[in-house]
């Protein structure tokens, strides 16, 4: 079964961080891409293990990602 998870990837350091906030699991690499793989690995392996009802709790539900305009100054 697939589902479509969210991964939000900014840079840290000389690298970059990858964060899933559905089930706030997160993971590192030199490059975007090397972190996109990363939490990829990250999320299988954690479905791997986790049990039914650990998935459930950890699930926060649906994730908008959005933009908003403030002013600055």
């Amino acid at each position: 079964m697939l589902r479509r998870l969210t991964a939000i990837i900014e840079p840290e350091g000389i690298g970059y961080v990858a964060l899933c906030p559905e089930f706030d699991i997160a993971s590192q690499g030199d490059t975007i891409e090397d972190a996109r793989a990363n939490l990829k690995e990250a999320l299988e392996l954690f479905f791997e293990v986790a049990s039914p009802d650990e998935i459930r709790d950890r699930l926060r539900g649906e994730v908008f990602v959005t933009s908003v305009e403030v002013q600055i100054g």
